[in-house]
């Protein structure tokens, strides 16, 4: 990523656009505010602008130094508990080695009622690229991001306690003329193996075998409609004065009454 331009990365200010919009409908003061995942200028720009004492997070030692960052991995961090009261994470929580264990970390982070906010390509998403791998058997499990989906990301936000949690999911459909114009938005985006170490590249036969099998995947117009789903993530740090669940069996209307057809 530190060796493309910046605008490489198409997902960068959608998610960034996402987050702000996100953001803006919540209307208590952020004092101050981690960021995990530095690259994206307009977000930082905009956080720097806002009346924040920001931290900026990011994984790749070389975008760390352009941005004055730490440079740590987000299951990794370091920082005081109770140090933050809004974390944002464009991207990137699907990569890291330990998932719940990056989520507890960010949880302790957080001051009571802060907040977390972030977004991830998650389950479902490049259907077609998996496709031609996997036909191809051009060592799948090696070459492909892991996903998660979005079941197991809100039982993952409630199994290390943050309360209110909400996930849902964007579609976003990109049409590319051939796959390798797709490996090269995967690189920007960060979404290429960071396994270490790298497995050994693709040949020359494997790479045009893939690249063939993903051409006969094309609409009729000869280009191939790839899909990113985004999802879309929150949760805050418990505190008293939240809104609670009502007690179980305490509702007194009828389900039945509701639904039960008018005459």
């Amino acid at each position: 990523m530190a060796r493309l331009p910046a605008s490489a990365n198409f997902l960068a200010p959608i998610i960034t656009e996402t987050l702000l919009d996100r953001l803006t409908m919540v209307t208590r003061a952020f004092p101050r505010t981690l960021l995990i995942g530095s690259h994206d200028r307009t977000l930082v720009d905009h956080l720097r602008a806002a009346d924040t004492d920001l931290t900026l997070v990011e994984a790749g030692p070389r975008l760390a130094a352009e941005t004055g960052a730490i440079a740590v991995e987000a299951d990794a961090i370091d920082l005081p508990f109770a140090s933050f009261d809004l974390i944002l994470w464009p991207g990137g929580l699907d990569s890291v080695n330990d998932v719940p264990g990056a989520l507890l970390r960010l949880r302790a982070l957080l001051a009571p009622d802060g907040l977390l906010l972030g977004a991830f390509v998650g389950d479902g998403s490049l259907p077609r690229l998996r496709r031609s791998v996997v036909t191809e058997g051009v060592r799948a499990i090696a070459r492909l991001h892991p996903q998660i989906d979005l079941s197991a990301m809100g039982n993952l936000l409630q199994r290390v306690g943050f309360t209110l949690p909400v996930v849902d999911v964007e579609a976003l459909t990109v049409r590319y003329g051939d796959w390798f114009t797709l490996a090269r938005d995967l690189r920007a985006a960060g979404l290429s193996s960071r396994l270490a170490p790298a497995p050994p590249p693709l040949t020359r036969e494997e790479a045009m075998r893939i690249a063939a099998a993903f051409a006969d995947q094309a609409d009729p117009d000869g280009r191939i409609g790839e899909t990113f789903r985004l999802v879309h993530f929150s949760g805050w740090a418990p505190h008293p004065d939240q809104p609670q669940p009502a007690r179980r069996g305490s509702g007194t209307a009828s389900l039945a009454a509701a639904l039960k057809p008018k005459d």
